[in-house]
């Protein structure tokens, strides 16, 4: 886009702003340097190619700059590359009046003939010194005309220059490609944008405010052409709420995982006339500023008072909600594509984001297990069940089995005779479970911790981890630190799989949250377990085998070696 100065081209009777101020040189050009000093190089230095093709997203000037382009070959006093823009050929250019610039829109002029009629005109003179064909879209083009088009592209007329703009390059032919110079527009920047409209706002005279032109430049994502769009709505509306929907209750009723709360607020949005398509490309947007928000601040373009506003949602939903909602909103846009009721397909999107036990994904499962984990850590621990009340003997009554109020507590109960071949022998009373109380990081020995390792942790912990911790040794103690020597670096990688429960098993024991820390010893490589606790180390070994029962040791250095052990037990691998 333009800086506003005296050879800005303004249309009589269209008041759209983007056509006002429309870009009429190079020098004009802004936020495509890039391609600003490729096409004035090539001019000022004559060495202008036979076919270009420009390619971006909508509103970034690519037909602006052909048409500026056209301008520049055709000036009568051109500037170091540069057209004047008030010579006859800039302003018949300007007014659409010039022979020299034909202006193809391929999206509704896709056939063949009418490419043969561009194409066999092309070898007629013009009054100018180059003929610039200007093709819109044209990745629109069937394959027909396409393929007329190659060959012109091949061999063209010296005089004529052809410039083809799109918004999709990989839909153009690879032939057509080959043949042109391919530059690339991008998206303006959020302070190109702004520093834009201020310019056009002051030089126009619509005194828009800073809350206005903010609200414009967030609805043009980076398109001047949006920009100004949004700019001329906003004033002639003037009401920033009626340009996009609002999402505070609908993001209130995500975090709150209220599926009712959604949808009633989804059904308001719809009755205020959104259509589902563009609200879920709506909130998509504003959840990408979410995203960004807590991820890297200074990508996002939201400012101000929304800035604030995204950033307080952005710390409720947290980073891992909002990259879901991201993915599975975009595949309810990918769905709507082909559904009939798309109200229906975004409804059905949102229950899912509130409820991850309808949801089959990844993302739902780690989501519902981090709600199950914070519940665990939220309830607290059971109060000791009540000892069950004294068996009643078969025969005796329901008011027999308590004693009367005016018995003596003192005076025994005689046993009521039962049949020993009816009823099992009862079990004996199980001994009192040892309580060990609490202890102290300071408190802890290394001795003492290592004994009681081997005893009483290890047994707590899944068969897997036995099997893996059968050659490791325990090697220090640092307060609440407790250092395992393991064989090799791969069992190290393994122990990725039972550290939780390992941690979970010795905080029951010792009453203390405790630490893990890893180090590879190559010397326990291939030892038993009486190797083991054999070798010579500053430290005791931590595994013995007295006591252990389950017959000869399997030493086990991989998650596949240990699971081929516990399915096929005593089996011997042969290579």
């Amino acid at each position: 886009m333009s800086e506003p100065s005296s050879s800005l081209i303004q249309v009589e009777g269209v008041t759209s702003l983007y056509r006002r101020f429309r870009p009429g040189r190079f020098g004009e050009l802004r936020g495509q340097d890039h391609v600003v000093r490729a096409l004035q190089g090539a001019v000022n230095n004559d060495r202008v190619s036979h076919a270009y093709l420009f390619s971006g997203p909508r509103g970034t000037g690519k037909t602006t700059t052909a048409r500026v382009l056209a301008k520049a070959l055709n000036c009568e006093n051109p500037v170091e590359g540069d057209a004047c823009g008030v010579c006859a050929s800039c302003v018949a250019i300007a007014k659409g009046t010039s022979l020299d610039v034909v202006e193809l829109d391929a999206a509704s002029n896709n056939g063949v003939d009418d490419i043969r009629e561009i194409t066999a005109g092309a070898w007629h003179n013009t009054p100018g010194r180059w003929k610039i064909y200007i093709f819109d879209e044209v990745h629109q083009l069937s394959k027909a005309a396409s393929a007329a088009l190659l060959k012109t592209l091949e061999e063209p007329p010296p005089h004529v220059v052809f410039v083809l703009a799109t918004t999709d390059p990989h839909k153009v032919l690879p032939t057509i490609r080959s043949r042109t110079q391919h530059l690339e527009f991008r998206l303006f920047a959020g302070d190109t944008l702004g520093s834009l409209l201020r310019e056009v706002d002051h030089a126009a005279g619509l005194r828009a405010d800073d809350a206005t032109i903010e609200a414009a430049v967030r609805l043009g994502r980076g398109s001047a052409r949006d920009a100004l769009s949004a700019l001329d709505q906003l004033l002639a509306t003037g009401a920033l709420d009626e340009t996009q929907p609002s999402f505070d209750s609908l993001l209130g009723a995500l975090v709150a995982s209220d599926a009712v709360e959604a949808l009633r607020a989804l059904a308001t949005l719809a009755h205020e006339g959104w259509e589902p398509e563009q609200l879920t490309e709506s909130l998509v947007a504003e959840v990408r500023q979410i995203f960004l928000l807590q991820v890297a601040p200074e990508v996002a373009d939201a400012v101000d008072n929304d800035r604030e506003r995204l950033s307080s949602w952005g710390q409720q939903l947290g980073l891992a909600r909002s990259v879901r909602v991201l993915e599975t909103l975009g595949r309810a846009l990918r769905d709507m594509k082909s559904a009939s009721e798309k109200l229906v397909t975004l409804e059905v999107a949102l229950v899912r984001l509130v409820r991850p036990d309808l949801d089959t994904t990844y993302e739902a499962l780690d989501e519902r297990l981090s709600k199950l984990e914070r519940g665990v850590r939220q309830v607290p621990a059971p109060a000791p069940a009540a000892p069950p009340p004294p068996r009643r003997p078969i025969g005796a009554s329901a008011t027999d089995a308590a004693p009367s109020r005016g018995r003596e507590a003192s005076a025994p109960i005689p046993p009521a005779p039962r049949d020993e071949d009816a009823l099992p022998p009862s079990a004996p009373a199980p001994e009192p479970a040892r309580v060990t109380p609490p202890v102290e990081a300071s408190a802890l020995n290394f001795d003492d911790v290592r004994e009681r390792f081997i005893a009483n942790v290890i047994p707590r912990t899944s068969r897997s981890a036995q099997l893996l911790l059968r050659t490791a040794r325990v090697d220090g103690l640092s307060g609440t630190t407790l250092t395992i020597a393991v064989p090799s670096e791969e069992s190290r990688q393994n122990t990725e799989m039972i550290a939780q429960g390992l941690r979970s098993a010795m905080e029951h024991e010792f009453k203390t949250p405790m630490q893990l820390t890893w180090i590879v010893d190559p010397s326990l490589m291939g030892a038993s377990i009486s190797d083991v606790s054999r070798a010579p180390s500053p430290s005791e070994p931590a595994f013995d085998d007295e006591g252990d029962d389950d017959g000869p040791v399997v030493v086990v250095d991989s998650a596949a070696a240990h699971l081929i052990t516990e399915m096929f037990p005593g089996a011997e691998e042969i290579s």
